[in-house]
């Protein structure tokens, strides 16, 4: 049977659309950052004060049980089962203390793949100290000045790393002070929106969304941001890459500002209700299907003659597992916790 020729463009451009996947990050840091900004603001406006005591419970409970059962059930696969990798004891220690990022800033990527994107769980830890306090004690113009400083303070480490290009690892997308100026931006935006829900049509907001795509897409094509790896980019290249990582990751949050979840599938409500187990349990999903057990799913696939069997099964099967153990975490292990984090809310979230 004569196989169909391979298009090389549609693979051109599905391989940086790849690449510019990890910029999700960012966006879940700018959409964490804007929902916590507003519930702190509002239960400062209903009752007086904000409660930095009860806002730390909550996100104990939320954050704290699936990270570190994952993260310690990880460390005794390693220690076991080799094959997993070695994740060495001081990096249980950094991350326990949630300075798992600059664990990896340090000594580089831990060779137990499932482990490494929990670094962004250290970051986010780091803003969580921060907001409250902020927003105790400053209010809204302190919030506002201290969101401005940071995200100078991420352009003046930006200019250090392309001064400083290292043909290797690069810590720059680990590195809190560049990550920042996602946080920060949330901060602002909800600050000057002010609970503002635009009402775009459906057609200005795609095309908000992919006019994000393409700034991710020059920033990594062009100007050399490549997330976790090397950044050897100039400093003009480096400044524009990044304010472009930003702009799309602006211009993708407000794309979806003011949509009520009634008028989204309820398939994407959901994933995004288990959108945490489904970041902390993809690495080692993935991990499963594409490297302990490939060789058995290549085999099947080629039985089955399906021979782009990465492309299709396996991110298939990769999924579907991430998907599954996500759903039954959150509901037999999360929910307990969630259900009593309500009893430190004072405020509800928006729809």
């Amino acid at each position: 049977m004569d196989l169909a020729p391979i298009d090389p463009t549609m693979y051109f451009w599905g391989f940086h659309i790849s690449l510019v996947g990890v910029f999700g990050v960012p966006v879940f840091f700018l959409l964490s950052a804007f929902l916590i900004t507003e519930l702190l603001t509002r239960e400062k406006e209903l009752t007086g004060r904000v409660h930095p005591k009860s806002f730390y419970i909550r996100r104990m409970l939320r954050i704290w049980p699936l990270y570190f059962t994952v993260f310690f059930g990880l460390v005794l696969l390693a220690y076991f089962f080799p094959v997993f990798g070695h994740i060495p004891k001081t990096a249980w220690a950094a991350f326990s203390l949630f300075a798992g990022n600059w664990y990896i800033c340090i000594n580089q990527w831990i060779h137990s793949y499932p482990v490494n994107p929990l670094w962004s769980i250290s970051v986010e830890e780091q803003f969580y100290i921060l907001i409250p306090l902020i927003a105790a004690y400053g209010g809204r113009r302190i919030m506002k000045v201290v969101a401005f400083l940071f995200i100078v303070l991420a352009y003046v480490f930006i200019l250090n790393y392309a001064r400083h290009p290292t043909p290797g690892f690069s810590s720059e997308w680990t590195n809190s002070f560049v990550q920042f100026q996602f946080f920060s931006a949330g901060i602002l935006l909800s600050l000057y929106l002010k609970g503002w829900q635009p009402k775009w049509p459906l057609a200005v907001r795609f095309l908000m969304a992919f006019a994000a795509l393409g700034c991710w897409l020059i920033a990594s094509m062009k100007c050399g941001i490549h997330a976790d790896a090397p950044h050897l980019s100039t400093p003009f290249e480096a400044v524009t890459g990044w304010l472009l990582v930003l702009l799309g990751v602006v211009l993708l949050f407000l794309s979806l500002l003011g949509v009520s979840a009634k008028y989204l599938p309820k398939a994407v409500v959901y994933l995004g209700r288990i959108s945490y187990g489904l970041y902390v349990f993809h690495a080692l999903m993935f991990f499963l299907v594409f490297v302990l057990f490939k060789e058995e799913l290549a085999m099947l696939c080629q039985a089955l003659h399906v021979y782009e069997w990465r492309n299709s099964v396996g991110a298939v099967v990769a999924f579907g597992l991430t998907v599954s153990i996500a759903m039954v975490s959150y509901r037999f292990f999360e929910m307990p916790f969630l259900r009593l984090k309500k009893r430190f809310t004072f405020i509800e979230s928006r729809d």
